[in-house]
């Protein structure tokens, strides 16, 4: 039984050439055309023998989502059975008050409707899957389900009254069962085309195993790899089944695509256990998932930290690091982060408008100040803040970090940021879900601690860009607020962040919060 909303086929196909435009020149393109033109699911780019001139691939998306965008399939197969689910009570209920039956009659065949949908596979929404025929299977599992019921219920009471209290909940859970799942078979596909409900990947290695990879993806719609990585650029081809070569792995670690990419897979063979090794340290650093790809049963486990072993397109992975990946966790954590942000930013309206009113008496300028600072992974985002330094003197990347008595700050402008009401606005950023209430602390692009970037002082600082970035968090409250002066700094609060999304729950955020006050309101000494 499976609930999950599949990942959706992303192979869009862009307009086919006429025959004067370009002639197959091999007879794999000629197979591969031929396969298009006869619609096989099974058709393959062949492998390329000449430069590529488009980099984009056949499986990258019209536009790119970052992946905190990206939708989880489980958790809206959940919606989906909660509002179908609540759909055929409601009408149980109201079949219930206007009928002589007893309330089992119409419970009974709601629940059978329920397991019968579930059963069928319903809230899989398959890619290659049509309206019309997820419809149809809607239909008969629904049919099922209620005739399942009858027989159920006519063993305890007759037949004919089963079926004539049954007939106008009948009709009406067809009909809305029917409706319901017509829209989300829409808002799935509108999904897809956007690019949200498929996890982006990139493969290091061009092996004959990410080759296989790739034409498993285009086979089943379950990823989009957008790009293949290899240190070896001089005895690889410019792409693989269409899928460019887009550098080696230095050239991976500081790509503008990877706030896009949900998960590099590792196409190394890993019976080269020394390679092995070397690629995953070289990943290291990348906030991203890693997973390895594996190409026989057995992972090399002395190479590698495996931590758990996953398929795709039926292909075994084995997943090295990466962000937590708790889906009841994250919906948990989103919901606080509305609830609590909307009943803070109703509370914090009146003071967030007398700050303003005073930063406007006090120095010329905006009243707000907006910051590209690094968010979940590594994704740039806009923070906003109250201004506390004088408009002509702003640091937008923080290149020179505030000091004790630090001219740059306006009179209100130490006030608000002693106290963290400069970082009131940054509700907004709650409620837009690029921030939480609860993470580590955005820290500003190219920040610098001394003259050195602060990013290039420890190896796991992308690390704290596994979890959305927060308002307060478990460094705050531990003393680590404000500017890190000294590479010492920088790794106490890199140590805290990374311990606090390894150890993040509910209970811990909510503890977090409750102290986040006391902690500011003790600790007056901080330069901030």
């Amino acid at each position: 039984m499976s609930n999950l909303v599949r990942l959706p086929q992303a192979f869009h196909r862009a307009p086919r050439p006429s025959p004067a435009d370009h002639a197959p020149e091999t007879e794999a393109e000629t197979q591969f055309a031929l396969g298009l033109e006869q619609g096989l699911e099974g058709a393959l780019p062949p492998a390329e023998a000449a430069p590529v001139l488009d980099r984009r691939g056949p499986m990258r998306p019209d536009r790119l989502s970052p992946t905190r965008r990206r939708l989880q399939g489980q958790a809206y197969a959940w919606a989906f059975q909660a509002v179908d689910g609540l759909y055929l009570l409601v009408a149980g209920l109201v079949a219930f008050a206007i009928g002589p039956a007893p309330a089992g009659v119409y419970a009974t065949p709601a629940l059978a409707v329920m397991i019968s949908l579930s059963l069928f596979e319903t809230y899989g929404f398959r890619s290659r899957q049509g309206l019309a025929y997820h419809l149809a299977q809607t239909s008969v599992a629904a049919a099922v389900g209620v005739l399942t019921a009858i027989a159920l219920l006519s063993a305890f009471l007759p037949l004919p009254a089963v079926v004539t209290a049954l007939g106008p909940w009948t009709v009406a859970a067809f009909l809305g069962v029917y409706g319901l799942h017509g829209v989300w078979w829409m808002m799935v596909r509108r999904w897809r085309v956007d690019g949200r409900l498929t996890p982006n990947v990139v493969v290091v290695g061009a092996t004959p195993a990410a080759e296989r990879l790739i034409g498993e993806a285009i086979r089943s719609g379950e990823m989009n790899i957008l790009g293949i990585f290899d240190d070896r650029l001089a005895r690889v081809p410019s792409a693989l089944r269409g899928v460019p070569v887009l550098g080696d792995t230095q050239a991976l670690l500081d790509h503008r695509i990877m706030p896009y990419v949900d998960r590099v897979i590792v196409a190394v063979p890993t019976g080269a256990r020394d390679r092995v090794r070397q690629v995953i340290a070289a990943l290291r650093p990348l906030p991203n998932e890693i997973s390895l790809l594996l190409e026989d049963e057995i992972a090399p486990v002395d190479a590698v930290a495996v931590r758990r072993n996953q398929t795709i397109s039926d292909l075994p992975l084995a997943r090295i690091s990466g962000p937590p990946r708790h889906l009841g966790r994250a919906i948990t954590k989103r919901t606080l982060d509305l609830v609590v942000g909307v009943a803070a930013l109703v509370l914090a309206l009146p003071i967030m408008a007398l700050i303003a009113l005073v930063i406007r008496l006090d120095s010329s300028g905006p009243i707000l100040f907006r910051q590209r600072r690094q968010g979940f992974n590594n994704e740039e985002i806009v923070v906003w803040k109250f201004r506390s330094m004088r408009h002509d003197l702003a640091d937008a990347r923080a290149r020179q970090q505030v000091q004790a008595d630090d001219v740059r700050v306006t009179r209100v402008g130490r006030f608000i940021r002693r106290t963290s009401l400069d970082e009131l606005p940054q509700i907004f950023n709650v409620l837009a879900g690029e921030m939480s209430l609860v993470g580590p602390r955005p820290h500003a692009i190219g920040m610098m601690t001394g003259d050195v970037e602060s990013a290039r002082l420890v190896a796991e600082y992308a690390h704290r860009h596994r979890m959305k970035p927060g308002m307060t968090g478990w460094a705050a409250i531990h003393g680590s607020r404000g500017p890190v002066d000294t590479p010492a700094d920088v790794r106490r609060r890199i140590q805290l962040d990374i311990e606090y999304i390894e150890r993040q729950s509910i209970w811990l955020d909510l503890y977090i919060i409750a102290m986040t006050i006391p902690c500011l309101l003790g600790d007056r000494q901080a330069v901030r």
